[in-house]
């Protein structure tokens, strides 16, 4: 993947490959209802330099998004943040992806491609960057995130003295929250599996609904403040970010 940009070192623990799989397109099933048991999700939060140009931009986004087609992706969709509601860390844009497994997901990040992208494309514009993934239970409704859906990305940092119960019933009350607001279409939570680069962020949620309406409309339902409020004393810091997801090409 050729990129407008001079690439810097990079390295990385899974460098070597012996074969390359065929690149096969997955939009015919990405939004078909989700049949499997478990789904994983992988969120990555983009801190962009100011002094990125526009063709850097593009050319981050269009190296991104072309790896949907690669074999073990079921979804995936990067682009500008429709909103940061983060007071303490500042983001610009984002990636969310899917996968069967985690050694989907394993194969995904160490693929030729995906590190070709994010070596040439992605590290000599960004500042600063986060990542999650966690393990979606029983996903609930299509694999794929359609195009001008709203999704909110919310990360939980506990506090260091939460007892180990007290983040279960965290998951439980964020879980719960779908049944109180009819807006939300998907909804996944789980605890972060890949601590490297989530600044010490535990908890992960999507939830994903028809538009940025009904987005909106989230924040004047008390019910769900009043479930919130329940576990607001165990809670050190919050990353949440909005996402309207792109048609192709994504704006930069």
């Amino acid at each position: 993947m050729q990129c407008a940009t001079t690439p810097p070192q990079f390295t990385s623990p899974t460098t070597h490959f012996t074969t390359r799989r065929p690149l096969l397109r997955r939009h015919s099933l990405s939004y078909t209802r989700a049949t499997m048991s478990t789904t994983i999700e992988h969120i990555v939060l983009f801190n962009i330099k100011p002094t990125a140009n526009t063709t850097q931009l593009s050319t981050m986004l269009t190296a991104l998004n072309s790896l949907t087609t690669l074999p073990m992706v079921l979804h995936l969709s990067a682009g500008k943040l429709h909103r940061n509601r983060s007071s303490s860390l500042s983001f610009t844009h984002l990636l969310h992806s899917r996968y069967r497994t985690k050694q989907d997901l394993a194969d995904y990040s160490s693929h030729p491609d995906h590190l070709s992208a994010v070596r040439t494309c992605v590290l000599p514009i960004c500042d600063d960057l986060m990542a999650v993934d966690w393990v979606a239970e029983n996903l609930d409704g299509p694999i794929g995130v359609k195009p001008g859906s709203a999704i909110r990305v919310q990360l939980i940092k506990l506090k260091e003295d939460v007892e180990e119960g007290k983040k279960g019933e965290v998951i439980q009350v964020i879980s719960g929250l779908k049944g109180s607001f009819s807006g939300i279409e998907q909804l996944t939570v789980g605890e972060n599996f890949s601590p490297e680069r989530a600044k010490g962020f535990e908890i992960c949620s999507i939830g994903v609904f028809g538009g940025i309406h009904e987005l909106d409309s989230l924040e004047t339902n008390s019910d769900i403040g009043n479930e919130k409020d329940k576990v607001r004393d165990s809670i050190d810091s919050l990353v949440i970010v909005d996402y309207v997801v792109p048609n192709r090409p994504a704006s930069v």
